[in-house]
């Protein structure tokens, strides 16, 4: 326990890496996983058939290629950026699929009646979507998306690899300093992320409920 209590400060700071990268990771893999359940849905062939070939590769390859092959591959390409960006990227790359995924999903649960009322309206594709489409997918779709923004959040501590002193990585580094201490390091990290997790699923639970229909 008193190896927690001396490295707290480091512990704190590495747990608010992680939680800023679950925050940015959850809100472009949202924005990103939308269009492309957009794309998926839409009436646009070209566009229907990018975002089906997408998904098919970036959801059927592990998360450790993607992130060696943005890593170690943009920077051979002349694109420079900061680890964080990199990380950042590769797990947005990663999470959109099973977004998209679950996105579509909720789609084809909604009546196809709704569509057709929004387009005798004079609702574009855009419109309907925006308007009609998603938010009740978005609604029927929540303990999913709650599992796979969880998922991401485990899928995180790869980032230690690659230039990140996130949780993970100051776990290997007190275990390095302090094996004796294997268990107090090892639950103490553990808990951590437990508590973050289960912060995600109190909050897609809350909204489940708010976003019930009567």
């Amino acid at each position: 326990m008193q190896v927690l209590i001396d490295n707290a400060d480091i512990l704190l700071r590495a747990f608010g890496l992680t939680l800023l990268l679950v925050v940015v990771v959850s809100i472009l893999s949202l924005l990103f996983g939308t269009v492309l359940a957009a794309m998926r849905v839409g009436p646009i062939g070209v566009l229907n058939k990018a975002g089906a070939l997408y998904v098919t590769i970036f959801r059927n390859n592990p998360l450790l290629v993607l992130l060696l092959l943005v890593v170690f591959g943009l920077p051979k390409l002349g694109v420079q950026m900061s680890y964080f960006n990199m990380n950042v990227l590769a797990l947005t790359l990663y999470t959109s699929p099973f977004v998209c995924e679950a996105l579509r999903a909720g789609v084809n649960s909604i009546p196809i009646g709704q569509a057709e009322a929004a387009r005798s309206l004079g609702l574009t594709f855009g419109q309907s979507m925006t308007a009609v489409v998603l938010p009740q997918s978005f609604r029927a779709v929540v303990p999913p998306l709650a599992s796979v923004l969880i998922a991401m959040v485990k899928n995180t501590s790869l980032v230690s690899i690659f230039g990140l002193l996130d949780a993970t990585a100051r776990m290997k580094g007190l275990l390095n300093d302090h094996p004796s201490q294997l268990w107090w390091i090892f639950g103490g990290i553990a808990l951590g992320y437990v508590i973050i997790v289960e912060a995600i699923s109190l909050g897609a639970t809350l909204l489940e409920r708010r976003w019930r229909v009567a």
